[in-house]
């Protein structure tokens, strides 16, 4: 025990809700494991001056909005293809290059910022938080009111707590909220977050089912009219059961004929799945984490990362399945 009396596991049992509170600030997985690393770093290294002035959580909280303000500074918003552009047509020839991670709202799995032992009500209500559509409009706000926002409104502070932590006033909190959900009230409908259903079991299998065999008119029954595909680190992105289905029978798209689906941790309080495609050299090679999102009874949409040497570590996913679709080798 260090002067102050914080031990380790005072400090790591915040780690799942400042992954959190990190994710929405950052709009990347990867970025808010790092920030909440260094968090930890820096709340170890400093706690015996730590003077139980605010609660430890409150100071944790301090510490890591820091970061997340510092990792922010000079930055441009993360997307999704979606606020890139319009929909493309569905020609492999509109692909275009590959973008940098930083352009993209990346996703993660559920289970690093979920609560333990929550009653279902407060897990759904923390899912609706993250999902991508949420944490993408929050990308739209200058980054003090985005803290501002997630503190007052997702994570229940009290607007004195919220000015004590930020170092201003309450006025200062109050109106920096006003100004935030002024900018998210005043997003085009496509970029406001909506209800998204989670469950739907025998829908997910049907998806699923139609997607390993490659039968486009089961597909499209499983598809909402204004069904969304996207391709993140390209910016295309399709609208439409008829336009995803001829995007997946072009030359390149097509080889993802013959694809296994992995079922894995919820990602973004959505179902996800890991699709690996038939290698060339034999068994199956990963091709992209797909995030599934449901509305009423239909799916409308199929968001696939392909970026998956860095996504699929963070969701128990091997780099490599053999014939039989079994695990073999690991991420060096």
């Amino acid at each position: 025990m260090n002067q102050a009396g914080v031990e380790p596991e005072d400090l790591e049992q915040y780690r799942r809700e400042l992954t959190g509170y990190c994710y929405r600030m950052l709009g990347s997985g990867f970025e808010a494991e790092d920030a909440v690393q260094e968090t930890m770093l820096r709340a170890w290294r400093s706690a015996s001056g730590f003077e139980g002035r605010s609660s430890v959580r409150s100071w944790l909280y301090r510490i890591a909005t820091n970061i997340c303000l510092d990792m922010l500074r000079g930055r441009q918003r993360r997307a999704r293809p979606m606020e890139l552009g319009p929909a493309s047509p569905p020609d492999e020839s509109y692909l275009g290059p590959r973008l940098t991670e930083n352009k993209w709202v990346s996703p993660i799995a559920d289970d690093r910022v979920l609560p333990q032992d929550a009653d279902p009500a407060e897990i759904a209500e923390v899912r609706e938080t993250i999902r991508l559509a949420f944490v993408t409009a929050l990308q739209h706000l200058p980054a003090r009111q985005r803290a501002v926002l997630i503190l007052c409104e997702v994570l229940r502070w009290q607007a004195t707590e919220a000015a004590a932590l930020l170092g201003t006033s309450v006025a200062a909190v109050n109106s920096a909220l006003q100004r935030a959900r002024a900018t998210l009230a005043a997003l085009p409908v496509e970029e406001r977050p909506g209800a998204v259903v989670s469950g739907q079991a025998d829908l997910l299998a049907r998806y699923v089912d139609a997607f390993q065999r490659y039968d486009l008119s089961a597909l499209v029954s499983v598809l909402h009219e204004d069904a969304i595909q996207s391709m993140p680190p390209f910016a295309l992105w399709l609208r439409g059961p008829e336009d995803i289905t001829s995007w997946m029978v072009q030359p390149g798209p097509s080889a993802c004929r013959g694809s296994l689906l992995i079922p894995v941790s919820d990602a973004n309080g959505c179902p996800a799945y890991g699709q690996f495609k038939p290698d060339p050299a034999g068994g199956f090679q990963p091709w992209a984490l797909q995030v599934i999102e449901i509305s009423g009874d239909r799916i409308s949409g199929m968001q696939f990362f392909l970026d998956t040497e860095r996504v699929f570590p963070g969701f128990g996913l091997p780099p490599h399945l053999d014939k039989d679709g079994r695990p073999e080798a690991s991420w060096a």
